[in-house]
């Protein structure tokens, strides 16, 4: 044997030895020796950097992963929790993770931050094994991100570990007011929550209820599905999804006991779809205010994704009149489009890609009934969308406010004399709500239109099949998560007299 022989060897046997070796540490302690995650995990994570990196949202990203990488139904639930729930919480485990970390998180790399976030959700707001939380979180982070990063996880992550949830909250609420305390525990902008209390007092309910809505915005829905009328019923849907229940507030709604809605037949052809019950309610309510003279024409002015217009378009469809399916964006264009390629096709006059401010001028007094569902912060969907509270600021409101207001205006001139208008949002928020429409009745004054507003609750009563918690004295219809169990939809019902 050679000499390069015999160094081969022996650096064949010393590497077999150090394999050997590494063999029986990572079957003594897998745990610690944890080199990746799983893929419930890592479909989290990438959920969580698609939503900070280019402006996504969870629900939009994460359910074409999970089938992407073929989750099984376990992973995917996992996985949606831990996305959903982490994204929900944010605003908490930052506080925590500040005071684990000894260092606020403006100074941690963005991608581990959102590794921590994720680790925290598991020792602190889901029932997973602290050793698993921080093993497989650490495991995420050095696949993702590098040993060095992992180490610093490990660490913080057993820090967090150490101490319960509520002892945590204790800590993160020291020395702040009320107010801010409320805001870190239920993880809300300081600002929203300020905004949500106003809201609640505006609207005629108490203040006191406010800890109760911000803990319903933290819990995740129920999905919810519209049975288009004409096209399919509640029956229909109740059968083909065990364990679904009725809706409280409207005959379409169907709220299933869980699953993937894309199983059930009649949202796979577009005779149903998924619909919180509380936009299902607003547009319910405009095709239900009586007209006189022709109803022959509607318009649904902002009406991407489609969801609304679909339902509106099942109506209109069933009554001989048509819709016109307005929207700014060519991409919702196409989304309306779809959903409402179970229409029939005498029903849907046109799906348009279109400036709704400009529809008034253009086509004054030409609709019967207009839906204005205008663009909004989202606060009262924060449920279903809960990253839209860490996007959206004060410095929003004024050019959304512009916005609705225009909107607003170009509805009530494209409406006919007669006809009916409903303002909607999805948000409770007074600045989108209350003060758009006394603007748009102010401006609508100085341009010669004679405005009604009408008994919106009176409308909404009529439709449901139950109580309805509203408060006495309003015309307006404002919903919330904690008393109504929908998101929280504004709606005002107004009629154009001249």
């Amino acid at each position: 044997m050679t000499a390069d022989d015999r160094r081969d060897a022996t650096g064949r046997q010393r590497g077999a030895a150090r394999a050997q070796g590494r063999t029986q540490r990572s079957s003594s302690a897998p745990s610690r020796r944890r080199k990746g995650s799983d893929a419930a995990r890592t479909a989290a994570y990438d959920v969580l950097r698609a939503v900070a990196g280019t402006d996504s949202y969870a629900n939009l990203v994460l359910p074409p992963l999970l089938r992407e990488r073929r989750l099984d139904a376990r992973n995917a639930a996992f996985a949606t929790e831990l996305a959903y729930g982490t994204l929900r919480l944010q605003g908490r485990y930052d506080a925590i993770i500040t005071l684990a970390a000894a260092r606020p998180t403006d100074k941690i790399d963005p991608p581990v931050l959102d590794v921590l976030r994720l680790g925290a959700h598991q020792l602190l707001g889901m029932r997973v094994p602290a050793h698993a939380a921080v093993s497989e979180t650490v495991g995420l982070a050095r696949e993702q991100l590098g040993t060095g990063a992992s180490q610093f996880v490990n660490a913080v992550l057993r820090a967090i570990g150490r101490e319960p949830l509520d002892v945590w909250e204790e800590r993160i609420t020291e020395g702040v007011d009320e107010l801010e305390a409320l805001a870190a525990v239920q993880s809300h902008p300081v600002w929203v929550v300020r905004a949500l209390r106003e809201a609640l007092v505006g609207h005629g309910r108490s203040a006191g209820e406010l800890e109760e809505l911000l803990v319903a915005d933290n819990v995740a829905p129920h999905v919810t599905v519209v049975a288009r009328p004409g096209l399919a019923d509640a029956d229909e849907v109740l059968a083909d999804a065990t364990g679904s229940s009725r809706g409280t507030l409207t005959p379409t709604a169907v709220v299933l006991a869980g699953g993937d809605p894309a199983a059930l037949t009649s949202v796979r052809d577009g005779r149903s779809g998924v619909q919180d019950e509380g936009s299902q309610l607003v547009a319910l309510a405009l095709t239900a205010v009586p007209l006189e003279g022709r109803d022959e024409r509607w318009l649904d002015l902002c009406a991407g994704p489609g969801g609304k217009a679909a339902l509106l378009a099942a109506v209109a469809g069933e009554r001989g009149a048509r819709i016109v399916a307005n929207e700014l964006q060519p991409h919702r264009t196409q989304l309306v489009e779809q959903a409402l390629r179970a229409v029939p096709a005498d029903a849907v006059e046109d799906v348009r890609t279109g400036d709704g401010r400009r529809v008034g001028a253009d086509e004054p007094s030409s609709f019967d009934r207009v839906m204005v569902d205008a663009p909004c912060t989202g606060l009262g969907a924060l449920r279903r969308r809960p990253e839209a509270r860490w996007r959206r600021s004060p410095a929003d409101l004024p050019v959304l406010g512009a916005l609705q207001r225009e909107l607003l205006l170009s509805a009530l001139h494209a409406v006919r004399p007669g006809g009916i208008v409903a303002y909607v949002t999805c948000s409770p928020h007074l600045v989108e709500t209350q003060l758009v429409v006394k603007d748009g009745l102010r401006a609508a004054a100085r341009e010669g239109l004679s405005i009604e507003v009408l008994d919106a609750q009176a409308v909404v009563r009529s439709i449901a099949s139950g109580e309805v918690d509203l408060p006495a004295g309003r015309l307006d219809v404002q919903l919330w998560p904690h008393v109504h169990g929908t998101d929280a939809m504004h709606l005002t019902l107004l009629r154009r007299r001249s």
